[in-house]
């Protein structure tokens, strides 16, 4: 069964749809400054930025919706919904056909399994693109914000509140992507708050220096970063690309989603492969930390005597501890707050340990006719080490059926 659907998550879900609103909202008016100031160059950027990053979370979305059963897509007509897409309005309208279906739960003298389900299904897909709409907006838009404050050594308001807005997208945008994956587990293993703390400052602390490093990087040679990010992202795509995601429902969609993952990767850590992440971790953030170590060497190294930015030296050397902490705080979630989880089917449920021991965490049965998000389940898989039984297989939108074979 889903997990139930109340009134706080109602009101969390309007919160999330109102600040997406909100940042479309900050990035026009970041932009207007820009103009007005006598920037256009900037100005144009900033509404690059937010336009690619919402063609490919729009992409997503579209696909997404054409992949699911028919009748789990919104009453709406195909070219009625297309034509949402098209305009850039298809993960609002997907935020706002999310709250109408919530209104209803909430409204319900008595709880309907299905339409929780069904509120569950809309809330995971609704998590993954603001993932990815994150990171390919909000996080390139923040280092050049980061970027351009330092140049002019002062924050308009408007850059202020980009500023501020943008970290919080970011590390909430994971930590709610995090929960929306923990949903699939029993309820004894929600994110707790304390687990929730040190999931969002281990982000934030691996996030920021490397967003430091990188707009520093670009205050010296900002045409460089042209050719840094490309070469970096191309490395990931490949290593993505050599992990063997399944992800989408047919291989171009899923060059897709590998080339979104690696601008994900470009700033920060983001599992795609089942199995063991330890050896994959390490290979990722020793070569992050050995390119940002360049790129702010590069900044010490050829930065004028007389620079005014002196001041930024002890920031740039607090980001090395700032980075290490992040890291002993992502070894702490993952000794004591993580589930480390495999399943072994037992009667109505899962049992799941995360030591061998048979300590006994709970999964939902697969065999329970709940409505199946096949994208959660292998993002699910990735992060937790869900092993199925043999013969098992999910239907995107159907309830878990047994092969035939």
């Amino acid at each position: 069964m889903a997990r139930g659907f109340g009134p706080l998550q109602l009101a969390l879900a309007a919160a999330g749809t109102a600040a997406a609103v909100l940042d479309v909202c900050a990035d026009g008016w970041v932009a207007a400054g820009y103009a007005r100031g006598g920037r256009p160059g900037l100005a144009a950027l900033v509404l690059a930025l937010r336009a690619a990053g919402s063609v490919a979370t729009q992409a997503c979305s579209w696909l997404w919706l054409r992949s699911d059963p028919p009748a789990l897509r919104p009453a709406a007509p195909p070219a009625l919904l297309a034509a949402l897409h098209l305009l850039q309005l298809g993960f609002l309208f997907r935020c706002l056909h999310a709250l109408k279906v919530g209104w209803n739960v909430c409204r319900a003298k008595e709880e309907d399994g299905e339409e929780q389900s069904y509120m569950a299904f809309l809330c995971h897909d609704i998590s993954m693109l603001r993932l990815f709409e994150t990171f390919l907006e909000n996080t390139p838009q923040l280092t050049l914000l980061l970027c351009v404050i330092l140049q002019t050594s002062k924050a308009e308001p408007s850059q202020g509140l980009g500023l501020c807005t943008a970290f919080l997208c970011v590390t909430w945008s994971l930590l709610d992507y995090h929960q929306s994956l923990r949903s699939f587990l029993q309820d004894k293993y929600e994110l707790s708050v304390s687990s929730s703390i040190i999931y969002f400052l281990w982000n934030l602390f691996l996030i920021c220096p490397r967003i430091l490093t990188v707009a520093l990087f670009s205050l010296l040679w900002p045409y460089a970063v042209a050719v840094h990010f490309p070469l970096v992202w191309l490395a990931m795509f490949l290593w993505v690309s050599l992990q063997g995601t399944d992800f989408m429902e047919s291989p171009g969609p899923e060059q897709l989603y590998r080339a979104m993952v690696a601008v994900i990767l470009y700033f920060s850590w983001f599992n795609v492969s089942q199995g063991r992440t330890l050896h994959r971790s390490i290979i990722y953030h020793s070569f992050i930390l050995v390119d940002s170590a360049l790129l702010a060497l590069s900044w010490l190294w050829c930065r004028s005597p007389s620079d005014e930015h002196s001041y930024l030296i002890p920031v740039v050397f607090a980001a090395l501890p700032c980075y290490l902490l992040g890291l002993a705080l992502r070894v702490t979630y993952y000794k004591w707050l993580h589930p480390s989880l495999r399943a072994q089917e037992e009667g109505g449920f899962d049992e799941v340990d995360a030591d061998g021991t048979g300590g006994g965490m709970e999964l939902p049965s697969p065999s329970e006719p709940d409505l199946v998000n096949r994208r959660m389940r292998w993002l699910l898989q990735t992060q937790f080490s869900i092993s199925w039984p043999v013969g098992q297989r999910f239907l995107n939108g159907a309830a878990a059926v047994e092969s035939a074979a």
